[in-house]
């Protein structure tokens, strides 16, 4: 934890006046803690693969907040959104009928024991539809505040801010009033990504522009202003709209705090190094403290403020900033640092157990192993399964519809590549499958759509998931990375039902952000369609989510005005009926990607988890050659 001064805001007399008010010690000591992300995974297990799970938790950070309790004589607690979405848990208590009328919600029955003071609402509130959320709030015994959440007629959606008055214990043991005004945001992108659940409901403004409307006020009636912001943190220029607007939310004054959240990533920390006006080591975003605890309950976010009296009011003198783990990692081993609070177990309990009952259902048989190890190095036997179901499914559909006679397509990315950590791959054995096998191939819940695109707009499509990749440089004798790191998997595109090469010795036409910055890249090579050179021209149906068609991920032309179909079902729905009306897949899905050999040979450098290894044998281009601190394996692959 590192001791730092608060930004100055002042010049002059006012700067020497609060250059004194650092060096005077502290009148009084506020300690303010944060969860954010954390996704339904309530307490240390993993559906997916049906075991306990050490890095993730609620009831892991419980502990956490109780010691972070006991060390400091002020605590306040909040969350930072993406609560109720994230996990089997989460689609099990959204099933009609799992969660009544005037029941509490299980992860807001957890959330009640720990004391929240406050929080505000994440993106994956909303996947499951405005009246499930409005059901799920009404269980919370702390409220909710949200600045940028509109109705159409303009009045907020729920509270923007508010202040919280609480008697605290100052350093002379007196007790004094101390008032904290909360506020909240949440991505605008909200829109975007949940078209069907809010279009012509609400509407969502920008991060920036809702501060600046409410802050000026807010920050009057309080002595120390906290930000509740589920957004990421970039310090570049800023667009109306932006989706990581933490840095610029910072830039508006009045704010003493800045809780922070959405890109599943550690702060301070190494993942923000090097970005100007973050300090990354010592934890501010233009000045002001921050913290961003990872996700799925990694990490507590703690920030402690020392408070000095000027005039009426406090004011911050000094700070410190933490982002507290529930693990951590040495080579392959896990070292837990927090054991499960039985409490927070105990208030899941019912529903974690019908959870598990639920998703050891079986679905169907394969007679091949289905991994994601290898699905960004052109084998995607996992991506391949979800659209082979997707196609299946919308097929029947479409059967009756003027659609019918269009080639179909099916694109799926994989959810689970390794982005989020060493073990987050899919790795299934031949057998049986059962639900929560689907549901690790198909994390999200999104409903299936279908587009309808040209031959063109489709090679776009696969172009910009190609700023997965690095650019390579033939001839190098050193490895060279393959993957750009940042670039979340999930918009990495598969598209089945044709074939293709990818050139990485070709610069991406797209960023990570979906901007084109080079209109003339190409590395999207032979692109085929029943075997021949695709027609531009052409149109083809493509099914694929509502996040994609709606305009998630900025692919080019998908908007939502492309819609054909849009199914009553979850895209995971669909793979298991497919799956129970196959029975037993006996042959893996074709590749429909390669790399294209480059003029002399290079070799790529890749991290995947050590398991990856016993599936060499199919890949002799590929070999294990170390292992690293953080848990993955490296491998090399050969590419000539």
């Amino acid at each position: 934890m590192a001791l730092i001064s608060r930004r100055s805001l002042l010049t002059g007399a006012a700067a020497l006046a609060a250059q004194a008010a650092q060096a005077a010690p502290p009148q009084l000591r506020l300690r303010l803690l944060e969860t954010s992300d954390l996704h339904m995974f309530a307490t240390d297990f993993d559906y997916y693969r049906d075991r306990a799970e050490p890095t993730v938790g609620l009831a892991k950070v419980a502990r956490l907040i109780r010691t972070a309790r006991a060390e400091h004589p002020n605590v306040m607690l909040f969350d930072n959104g993406d609560i109720i979405q994230g996990n089997p848990l989460g689609d099990w208590v959204a099933q009609p009928g799992n969660l009544p009328p005037g029941a509490v919600h299980p992860m807001f029955q957890a959330m009640n024991l720990l004391g929240y003071d406050a929080a505000t609402l994440g993106n994956h509130e909303f996947n499951y539809g405005l009246p499930f959320l409005d059901r799920s709030l009404a269980g919370a015994a702390f409220p909710f505040v949200c600045a940028n959440l509109e109705h159409l007629d303009g009045r907020s959606y729920l509270p923007p801010s508010m202040v919280i008055e609480r008697d605290v214990k100052a350093e002379d043991g007196a007790m004094v009033r101390l008032k904290i005004g909360v506020i909240g945001f949440l991505p605008p992108q909200i829109m975007v990504w949940d078209r069907s659940n809010l279009e012509g409901r609400v509407r969502a403004v920008d991060i920036v522009a809702a501060a600046e409307r409410y802050v000026p006020a807010l920050r009057a009636r309080c002595d120390v202003l906290v930000a509740l912001c589920h957004s990421g943190i970039e310090s570049g220029p800023r667009t109306t709209g932006f989706e990581n607007a933490a840095y610029h939310l910072a830039e508006v004054p009045g704010f003493d705090v800045i809780f922070t959240g959405h890109s599943h990533r550690v702060f301070p920390g190494p993942d923000y190094q090097g970005r100007p006006g973050v300090d990354a080591v010592r934890g501010t975003l233009a000045g002001v403290p921050a913290v961003m605890p990872g996700f799925w309950g990694s990490h507590l976010g703690i920030i402690d403020l020392d408070l000095v009296r000027e005039g009426a009011r406090w004011a911050v003198a000094n700070f410190r900033t933490e982002a507290r783990p529930i693990y951590r990692r040495e080579g392959a081993r896990v070292i837990s640092l927090a054991e499960p609070d039985p409490a927070i177990a105990g208030a899941v309990g019912p529903a974690h157990a019908a959870t598990q009952a639920w998703v050891r259902r079986p679905v169907g048989d394969v007679e091949f192993p289905v991994h994601s190890y290898f699905a960004l190095l052109g084998s995607e036997a996992s991506v391949g399964l979800v659209n082979a179901g997707q196609a299946w499914y919308a097929r029947r559909l479409l059967a009756d519809t003027l659609y019918a006679g269009l080639p179909l397509l099916a694109a799926a990315a994989p959810f689970k590549a390794g982005g989020t950590g060493p073990d987050s791959f899919v790795d299934i054995a031949p057998g049986a499958l059962a639900l929560r096998d689907v549901a690790d191939l198909y994390q999200f819940a999104n409903t299936l759509v279908a587009v309808k695109i040209t031959g063109a707009q489709v090679a776009a499509w696969l172009e910009r998931s190609t700023g997965v990749f690095q650019q390579i440089l033939p001839g190098q004798d050193q490895p060279q990375d393959l993957l750009v790191r940042s670039f979340p998997t999930y918009n990495f595109d598969v598209i089945s039902g044709l074939t293709c090469q990818i050139d990485l010795t070709q610069p991406y036409a797209f960023d990570g952000k979906g901007d084109l910055v080079r209109p003339e890249a190409r590395r999207i090579v032979d692109l085929r369609f029943a075997g021949r050179p695709i027609d531009g021209a052409q149109e083809f149906i493509v099914v694929t989510n509502n996040y994609r068609s709606d305009g998630g991920g900025r692919f080019p032309g998908l908007d939502g005005s492309k819609t054909v179909l849009r199914a009553p079902d979850l895209n995971r729905d669909a793979i298991v009926s497919y799956l129970q009306a196959q029975g037993r897949l006996a042959d893996l899905p074709a590749p429909t990607w390669s790399f294209l050999a480059p003029s002399r040979p290079v070799v790529l450098s890749v991290r995947l988890a050590a398991a990856a290894e016993r599936f060499l044998p199919g890949r002799p281009d590929l070999r294990r050659v170390a292992g690293s601190e953080d848990g993955y394996a490296k491998f090399e692959m050969r590419l000539a």
